[in-house]
């Protein structure tokens, strides 16, 4: 498998440091090891678009999280539109399949898309995203997408797996740290509904 935590470590080995980075933030407690360590090596903005999120109020208060974080590490945040029913004709035909699967690329793709063409419009050349931070989220499929997008958009891409370099791990002592809410399901009505069919939420 790719090892993208050493492509990463080259990269910023052989880039001078302070290079603006456009960060897609999935969430607070989820970019908070990303905003550590990348904000150490870069010129970070943070971008927060996730129009999968259901419902506005857990949308309004994941969005407070990451604020709050940006507002503790120094970090520019830019709010992106928040347009749900755009992820739902994105992913459409795609409902039933499981956590993981083809809506879950489409998802990705929707917000790195997104991403890309608002960081391009804004100056800057490199984009990469906290959503391989996740241990339940392949980072190839993300780091594949995101390698096509910036390409789209004239910009390059920053391979990434924070999960490899105890990003996880460390995501939840900083959340713990910062008193951030962490939440149980990954944002989309599919999610949301999975786990009230369990009995999780």
């Amino acid at each position: 498998m790719l090892n993208y935590q050493k492509q990463l470590e080259n990269y910023i080995s052989s880039t001078d440091s302070g290079a603006r980075l456009a960060l897609h933030s999935c969430c607070g407690p989820c970019s908070s090891d990303g905003l550590e360590y990348l904000s150490g090596h870069f010129d970070v903005t943070g971008f927060f678009y996730n129009p999968k999120i259901r419902p506005l109020q857990e949308y309004k208060l994941r969005l407070e999280q990451q604020q709050k974080l940006c507002g503790i590490m120094g970090i520019e945040l830019v709010e992106c539109d928040y347009d749900p029913e755009t992820f739902l004709q994105y992913v459409r035909g795609t409902e039933n399949e499981p956590e993981g699967a083809e809506r879950c690329s489409l998802c990705f793709e929707l917000r790195l898309e997104n991403t890309a063409r608002l960081a391009a419009e804004s100056g800057f050349g490199l984009i990469t995203t906290t959503l391989t931070v996740s241990p339940h989220k392949n980072a190839v499929i993300i780091n594949e997408i995101g390698e096509k997008v910036a390409k789209k958009y004239g910009l390059e891409w920053l391979p990434c797996d924070f999960k490899k370099r105890g990003g996880y791990q460390r995501s939840v002592q900083l959340s713990r740290r910062y008193d951030l809410y962490r939440q149980n399901y990954c944002g989309c009505v599919f999610s949301m509904r999975k786990d009230n069919e369990n009995g999780q939420r």
